[in-house]
């Protein structure tokens, strides 16, 4: 059974609305199974509360869950379904990223996965509107992040090659090569997927992670030719 069939069958079974559903996960101990539908159910309700569209789902919003989770053809209902109920769901996000950081308060780590989806969301139109950039920023002040860790994480998303490397790194300029290299295995270490995975993560999610893995060590060699240089 797919997650987006736990997904579904759990909200219809419990007559819960999305913020109830997750509020009742918050108040007891969750499972593992449990939190990563938690965790695919906060992204879907925080990533519905920043689309722009006026309670449809539209293609672009589906294509961006797709790219994130892989999502099925034959799941496609049921994400659309969960997405429209937060939609429609009166919570505001701030309700909804509060109870996704106290039911991961120990796994800062998949908090900063949460906002790596909702990053992929906001640029799914290929462009990070600054309402969208203020949304992300409010979520990681909820989520705990700190300005200097929201911008490296946003770092990673925008600018591409033109982005700071030191500033994905959570460095600064003045890094001794020891520094660099020591907070280059930290990321490393803390973004292999089976870390992410044990967290409480889906499998279906772990590409963020991957991808991440994949900016950090280009950043890493970035850096590097010049200190050789």
């Amino acid at each position: 059974m797919s997650i987006w069939t736990r997904i579904a069958d759990s909200i219809s079974a419990a007559g819960y609305s999305i913020g109830g559903f997750l509020a009742k996960l918050t108040a007891s101990r969750a499972t593992a199974p449990e939190k990563s539908i938690a965790f695919t159910i906060g992204m879907i309700a925080l990533g519905a509360k920043m689309a722009k569209a006026d309670g449809v789902v539209t293609q672009t919003e589906i294509n961006a869950f797709k790219q994130v989770f892989h999502v099925p053809q034959s799941e496609i209902a049921a994400v659309a379904r969960v997405f429209n109920l937060a939609k429609q769901d009166v919570t505001g996000f701030d309700t909804y990223a509060r109870q996704i950081a106290r039911l991961f308060k120990t796994k800062p780590v998949v908090l900063e996965d949460v906002l790596e989806g909702l990053f992929h969301i906001a640029k799914a139109d290929e462009a990070l509107h600054p309402a969208e950039s203020d949304y992300l920023e409010s979520v990681a002040r909820i989520f705990g992040f700190s300005d200097e860790e929201f911008l490296s994480i946003k770092s990673r998303h925008v600018a591409g090659k033109t982005s700071d490397p030191y500033r994905i790194l959570g460095l600064d300029r003045g890094a001794t090569t020891d520094e660099i290299k020591q907070r280059y295995r930290k990321l490393v270490r803390d973004n292999h997927p089976d870390r992410h995975i044990a967290a409480g993560v889906p499998e279906e999610m772990i590409l963020l992670a991957t991808e991440r893995l994949q900016r950090i060590n280009e950043a890493y060699d970035r850096i590097m030719k010049e200190h050789v240089l």
